[in-house]
């Protein structure tokens, strides 16, 4: 069973916003069974969008399209379904009401004709309840293929996703199973990690899969098995773990669920072992800190952090010793270690993450070379630091000198 997925506007195509529609939608499809054959985005043109509907249906049982259903007059996409299907437009009083109820509870303002009009759908559609926009959701199906046309918005998309599409999906075919477990590996490249399990690649099942997902330190595994009978499948993906783990062991960090950041994964470790983290950041500037409250339940272990980005604020703010950092540079193993043990203390934390460093691309503060990190970790019990190099790019040093410390912290709270 294949799908694919059509997205519609041209501030994508301009690069003014990302398409995050589309991933969203790949993986909740993936989860029932649904491989995506193909993803493509399109101008607010009629006839680009014609086009792709028809190679669309050529390629895939079901077809998800958003974007380009607002009121104004460069949102065509509903004019140009009715005239895909050689269908006129109707008005839906049921969406005409859910319009009426949003305007009057929630916008606040004279609902005008462009408004009501987004009422109006395809004859031979279905409408989709959007119960947080005006522009409802739309099915339709010809000769055994699927049509689904979503708005843009993207908590609006997922609504409709999870409360009407998944469902009717569900009820209209009948999917293969699929299992995916992802095995988190650092220190380790992608291509030397590969050489290392290639005979064990080879001999996999036709039926498993094995993606490599590198980024910035750290690859994952991931096995994806499709079939008939989801219980064999695990058994048979948990085997083929076992066989492989003696190869990667020293580099294995931990599982991750397919949507999971290292993040999560520290996160879940933190809460589980009820045990609590602060952060003191330099060179990262936030980023570490960013990461780990971008999602609800932080604060069940994360008690703050702070940037002491200046040398003086690293005095002043954390409490280093000067006589110290003048001895050692600021960006030195001792500094980090201080770092982190006064971030711990001020917070009162089980755990601290300590960065200092230079991302570059000029040399701050210290002497060391762009690209130098030194991370430090304060457990309970100890303080230690490691020394690295990120190269010379800003960005990639301040990313992966964010995930080492999360693979630092991850392993230090392993062995408790």
């Amino acid at each position: 069973m294949f799908a694919e997925i059509i997205t519609i506007g041209d501030e994508i195509l301009i690069g003014q916003i990302v398409d995050t529609n589309s991933a969203y939608i790949s993986q909740e499809l993936n989860k029932i069974g649904v491989s995506v054959f193909q993803i493509t985005s399109v101008q607010d043109d009629k006839q680009h969008i014609l086009k792709s509907l028809k190679e669309a249906e050529e390629n895939a049982d079901i077809i998800i399209i958003t974007g380009g259903l607002g009121p104004t007059k460069d949102d065509i996409t509903k004019n140009t379904l009715a005239e895909y299907f050689n269908d006129t437009l109707i008005r839906v009083p049921e969406v005409l009401k859910n319009i009426e109820r949003l305007w009057r509870d929630y916008v606040k303002q004279p609902l005008q004709q462009v408004n009501k009009d987004q009422a109006l759908i395809p004859s031979k559609s279905q409408a989709l309840m959007n119960l947080y926009g005006s522009a409802p959701g739309m099915w339709i199906e010809k000769h055994n293929k699927t049509f689904i046309s979503l708005p843009g918005v993207p908590f609006e998309m997922k609504s409709l996703i999870q409360n009407q599409v998944l469902p009717k999906l569900k009820d209209r075919y009948k999917f293969p199973s699929i299992y995916h477990k992802t095995l988190l590996t650092y220190g380790i490249g992608e291509s030397m990690l590969a050489a290392r399990i290639e005979k064990w690649e080879d001999n996999l099942p036709d039926y498993i899969k094995l993606a490599y997902l590198p980024n910035l330190g750290k690859v994952r595994l991931r096995l994806s098995a499709k079939g008939s009978n989801k219980e064999l499948l695990e058994i048979e993906v948990e085997k083929q773990i076992q066989l492989v783990m003696p190869l990667i062991e020293d580099v294995f960090v931990g599982y991750q669920d397919l949507n999971d950041s290292l993040e999560d994964v520290l996160a879940n470790a933190l809460i589980e072992k009820n045990a609590t983290l602060s952060v003191a950041e330099s060179c990262t500037g936030g980023n570490i800190s960013q990461l780990l409250t971008a999602k609800s339940g932080a604060s069940a272990f994360f008690k703050g952090s702070v940037i002491t980005y200046a040398t003086e604020s690293k005095i002043t703010v954390l409490g280093l010793d000067r006589d110290l950092i003048e001895k050692y540079s600021v960006v030195s193993a001792e500094v980090a270690e201080s770092m982190a043990i006064n971030s711990k203390r001020i917070y009162q934390t089980d755990y601290a993450i300590a960065t200092t460093g230079n991302a570059g691309p000029t040399k701050g503060d210290g002497d060391a070379e762009v690209g130098t990190v030194f991370i430090a970790i304060a457990t309970p019990t100890e303080v230690f630091s490691e020394k690295f190099s990120f190269g010379n790019h800003r960005t990639k040093v301040i990313n992966k000198a964010s995930n080492k410390a999360f693979e630092m912290l991850y392993k230090e709270i392993l062995k408790k």
